[in-house]
């Protein structure tokens, strides 16, 4: 974003300050809370038993006639030209029907990045895609082969014979920041934030802490590997991807290929996972080519290391966070600056000094991020992106505080508590991170916690506690659209280009649809993950549920009036507006007169109609401009550490959070331990290895790169206070980010209570402890 930008989102957050709140969306609690039935169920998801029997079908399962394979080969220099490419070889390998190169490769222009003024670009990448000779990072993708069968691609592709003309390539972390850039906007937000003297008020501080914190980059490893079956008929072209950006995948294929938009189709009804990595890379993009090329159905399927090569994941950080405190522990400086990488054609900022701004108040702030040009495959987003690292810094250094003045960490963060948005003033939609902790404190067992490190010990195993806060922003994106079909049986079905990426989409819609309508949730159907559907924005930011959710509600004012419309003059609701009756009982009924009602079917009967139809779309999302809206948790963590090894084991993990209203405690229990479980493995074990010489991963597999695996997980226990947020859409907020943030700061608060020692440097392995 622009000086230009912030400037304009400065003025409109300006002028909705003066706005009153009930003419804005969410100025009014939604009706639907005082009765509700289906949501706050704990309904089982409604894909489960699809899953569980093997007849889902993901992108790369799914079965065509003729259906070819595809590999790829990765650049394995980090800049430069290719000097000679021999491709004889592969073009004569048994079943090799092409090789693409960028000699071959169709003319397209580059992907729109990912930003907030463009919500339906995909590109996670400006670079231009197998157009040139040119290598700009080590893994780009420089070939790729199309076979009968995937042995025969993978095989052919083995043949290629590439020379590298390599050229000085920046690769080095350290060495960059001389030339780091210092951008305008970290998403709607103003980069650089400076209130009074933070530097002057840390010097005259009481107490103190000032450090550097550093995180590593990290991969993406979702379950799911990025794969595609493409299909030409034509000049129409069918994509199963597996994609969190349905709607706009289908919009910028269309772009790229120069076809009118409803000759692209783009279905992806199951995604194994996303969390950020599953936007338009390269792949997609060559796939779509190459299929269009042969003639034929293509599947492509990355490999693991593949998606190490080409797919980008979390950037590498250093922090420093500076917190000075008067004798009463409140805050009177707060700095949060430090650097990350962003490469000029990368979209991802690592927005970690966000959750700075909102979780605590201060005389003086001094907040301001740094980019690094390396190299690199694009970083991305990955769950929490800035949010996961930036709690680390942020938490550990409050404990660090708290540890200095001889506070319980909890009791510092209440007496930091701000009743508004600590930088622009903006008052709270609802926030209750004090009840959070409490609840979390009390849960956990938090009062038998030793203050003195070390203090615990079981034979060799030392023993300690330790908590930290998060936070996430609230977003709800523009552009969400659905289709409502009402049918003279009392049946329902929504309709919209959404995402299911296992967090259980349709299941919670279809129970706010329910209540919505006042129909029982089996009469409701969702379809979805097809952009032939009214589209949807792209899943992320943890923004889906309530963008949905504000359509449906929508979709279901328009059915009001049409159904009004219909009843006519003979009906018991003559004379009433849409804004005094609501949907109930499989009918409408008067609010203030409950005997004034008239069922779906009567009504659809008498105006012998078999069903109605109305298309909507959410109302701009103005609340999250007007107020200061952020997902909170309050993460609990007991840990034993290895005197004699160093190892660490989580012993018992609590998260306690403050999310709004809790649409279905199943589904929701299981975002917020999947998001905590992603946590463990920051604060422990995942680190993306990069050679600083060639800029290559170096340890592109599962069995060099750890994730967490059931033995590192521990019993993780969840409870929320489920208080409504009242400005926004069935009072929800976003969960599935929230849980991962503070996680990595609980677990090294609780080793130094251990140990004493303080870790800075995720993650935190046993060689830092020893």
């Amino acid at each position: 974003m622009s000086r230009i930008q912030n400037a304009v989102i400065a003025s409109v957050k300006t002028a909705l300050g003066w706005v009153p709140a009930q003419w804005l969306p969410g100025g009014t609690p939604d009706p639907l809370l005082a009765r509700r039935a289906a949501i706050g169920r704990q309904d089982s998801r409604l894909d489960g038993p699809a899953k569980v029997r093997g007849e889902a079908r993901f992108a790369a399962e799914v079965v065509m006639e003729g259906l070819c394979y595809a590999a790829l080969v990765h650049a394995v220099v980090t800049r430069g030209r290719i000097s000679r490419l021999d491709t004889t070889t592969a073009e004569a390998a048994p079943g090799v029907l092409l090789v693409l190169t960028h000699r071959n490769m169709p003319r397209i222009s580059t992907l729109a990045l990912i930003g907030v003024t463009d919500l339906s670009a995909v590109g996670n990448s400006s670079l231009p895609i197998l157009q040139d000779p040119e290598v700009r990072y080590n893994g780009q993708i420089v070939a790729a082969v199309v076979a009968e069968t995937q042995a025969q691609a993978d095989h052919a592709a083995s043949l290629i014979e590439i020379d590298y003309a390599a050229e000085p390539a920046r690769t080095h972390f350290d060495r960059a920041k001389a030339e780091a850039r210092t951008p305008p906007s970290i998403l709607i937000e103003k980069n650089h934030v400076s209130v009074g003297d933070a530097e002057g008020e840390l010097r005259r501080a009481a107490f103190k802490v000032d450090n550097l914190y550093c995180t590593p980059a990290q991969n993406h490893n979702a379950i799911e590997l990025h794969g595609l079956t493409v299909a030409w008929e034509g000049e129409s072209v069918v994509v199963h991807d597996a994609t969190q950006m349905i709607a706009p995948s289908a919009r910028a294929l269309a772009k790229l290929f120069g076809l009118k938009k409803d000759r692209v189709r783009v279905l992806s009804p199951y995604v194994g996972g996303g969390f950020g990595g599953k936007g338009m890379w390269d792949h997609q993009v060559v796939a779509v080519a190459a299929a269009r090329l042969v003639g034929r159905p293509l599947r492509l399927m990355l490999t693991r290391e593949g998606v190490y090569r080409s797919v980008g994941g979390r950037s590498r950080s250093e922090q420093r966070v500076a917190i000075g405190a008067d004798s009463d522990g409140r805050f009177t400086a707060l700095l949060h600056t430090g650097y990350s990488i962003m490469p000029p054609y990368g979209a991802c900022p690592e927005q970690y000094s966000l959750c700075t701004r909102a979780l605590y108040r201060s005389n003086s702030f001094e907040i301001l991020q740094r980019h690094l040009d390396l190299d690199i495959v694009p970083n991305t987003y990955m769950r929490a992106p800035g949010e996961a690292i930036g709690t680390f810094s942020l938490e550990s250094a409050v404990d660090e505080l708290a540890h200095a003045m001889g506070i319980d960490p909890i009791e510092l963060r209440r007496r930091n508590e701000p009743e508004r948005h600590p930088i622009h003033h903006a008052p709270f939609s609802q926030r209750a991170m004090t009840e959070a902790f409490a609840m979390g404190a009390e849960r956990f067992g938090w009062a038998r916690r030793s203050p003195d490190p070390g203090r615990q010990q079981d034979g060799e195993w030392r023993i300690g506690m330790g908590c930290a806060a998060g936070s996430f922003p609230y977003a709800r994106m523009p552009g969400a659209n659905v289709r409502l079909t009402l049918r003279e049986d009392g049946s329902a079905t929504i309709a919209s280009s959404a995402q299911e990426m296992g967090m259980g989409t349709a299941t919670v819609q279809v129970q706010h649809a329910a209540d919505r309508l006042g129909l029982p949730v089996e009469a409701i159907s969702f379809e979805m993950g097809d952009s032939a559907l009214p589209a949807a924005p792209m899943a992320g930011g943890s923004s889906q549920t309530v963008s949905l959710a504000a359509a449906i509600t929508a979709a279901s004012d328009k059915l009001i009036a049409e159904m009004l419309r219909l009843a006519g003059n003979d009906s018991p609701l003559a004379g009433l507006r849409a804004g005094e009756v609501h949907l109930a009982d499989a009918g409408i009924v008067c609010s203030d007169d409950p005997a004034r009602h008239e069922s779906f079917r009567s009504i659809l009967a008498r105006a012998a109609r078999d069903e109605v139809v109305v298309t909507a779309a959410g109302s701009a999302p103005l609340e999250m401009l007007k107020f200061a809206m952020h997902s909170s948790s309050a993460i609990f963590c007991e840990v034993r550490v290895s005197a004699v090894t160093g190892e660490v084991r989580v012993d018992r993990l609590l998260g306690s959070f403050d999310c709004g209203t809790i649409l279905n405690p199943k589904t929701a229990a299981s975002q917020f331990r999947g998001g905590m479980i992603m946590g463990l493995g920051l604060a422990l074990t995942e680190e993306t290895l990069f050679d600083p010489r060639s800029g290559r991963v170096m340890n592109p597999t599962l069995a060099d790169y750890h994730i967490p695996v059931h033995l590192d997980i521990p019993d993780i226990d969840v409870i929320w206070t489920g208080i409504p947020d009242p400005r926004s859409p069935l009072g929800a907020r976003g969960i599935g980010e929230i849980g991962i943030t503070g996680v990595a700061a609980a677990v090294a608060n609780a080793v130094f209570n251990a140990t004493g020692k303080r870790i800075r440097d995720l993650p935190i392995t046993l060689d830092k402890l020893l």
